[in-house]
């Protein structure tokens, strides 16, 4: 069995009378995509804001590598290995894909008892850069300024920032938002190469690509989850097939 790097239990979260989330258990394993589905106002942003440290759960439990991480900060929970992308660009347009790349590495591991020295000269976070820009395939435009990237690239940027970070956990938020064809192509391909050495929570709206690429799904529906299996049992669930994909 892979190992679980990300948990929650019975994660539920209340806005005066709404649940937002009721009780969500779900576990993220290295080796595996698990995606979360759902219409709009699901919970699934809620979700994986309270994983990530963003909000607090008003119940529940997140273990992270082992650990209880209920109450940890976002910033401590990147720290121990956990990054996130978001639904909106989250680059610096002004700077180039390099410089986006090295600033995320040089938050992993600031340096600041070294103020003589330029955090451009830093061969750790240069190393890092260069290596998730290869990684991510934005070699050829490593010295274009990120603002100047097509949609699809800027999404791949994103991708490569947390990957400088050093996270053994990825929550990607809509990923794959506005892409084209051969944009989501890429992006799936770097996503199933990526899963070897990490744990991919994946939320996105895009079922045809979420079927591809996913080990697992959890469909989420009022803020609780129906069901939660492989692709093939949830696509066969009528359950699901009522509440979000439309069956019969």
């Amino acid at each position: 069995m892979a190992d679980i790097l990300l948990r929650g239990q019975d994660i539920t979260r209340r806005w005066g009378g709404l649940v937002a989330v009721d009780r969500v258990s779900i576990d993220l394993r290295r080796g595996e995509v698990h995606a979360v589905i759902g219409t709009n106002g699901a919970g699934k942003s809620t979700l994986i804001n309270i994983l990530s440290g963003e909000i607090p759960p008003s119940g529940g439990r997140v273990e992270l590598l082992g650990q209880d991480a209920t109450g940890w900060s976002q910033p401590r929970r990147a720290q121990a290995g956990l990054g996130r992308s978001y639904q909106r660009n989250t680059i610096y347009p002004g700077f180039t894909v390099f410089e986006n790349c090295r600033l995320a590495a040089q938050a992993r591991t600031p340096r600041p008892w070294r103020w003589w020295q330029s955090a451009q000269a830093c061969p750790d976070s240069n190393a890092a850069a260069r290596a998730v820009i290869e990684r991510v395939g934005l070699q050829e435009v490593q010295q274009r300024s990120a603002g100047l990237l097509s949609h699809g690239q800027k999404r791949q940027l994103e991708i490569a920032m947390c990957l400088a970070t050093g996270p053994e956990v990825l929550l990607l938020d809509e990923p794959l938002a506005g892409m084209g064809a051969e944009e989501t192509e890429r992006m799936l391909a770097l996503l199933a190469q990526l899963k070897a050495s990490h744990a991919i929570l994946l939320v996105e709206h895009d079922m045809d690509a979420v079927f591809r690429i996913a080990d697992r799904i959890t469909v989420m529906v009022n803020g609780a989850v129906i069901a939660s299996d492989t692709p093939d049992a949830v696509r066969a669930s009528p359950a699901v097939q009522a509440a979000y994909l439309g069956g019969h």
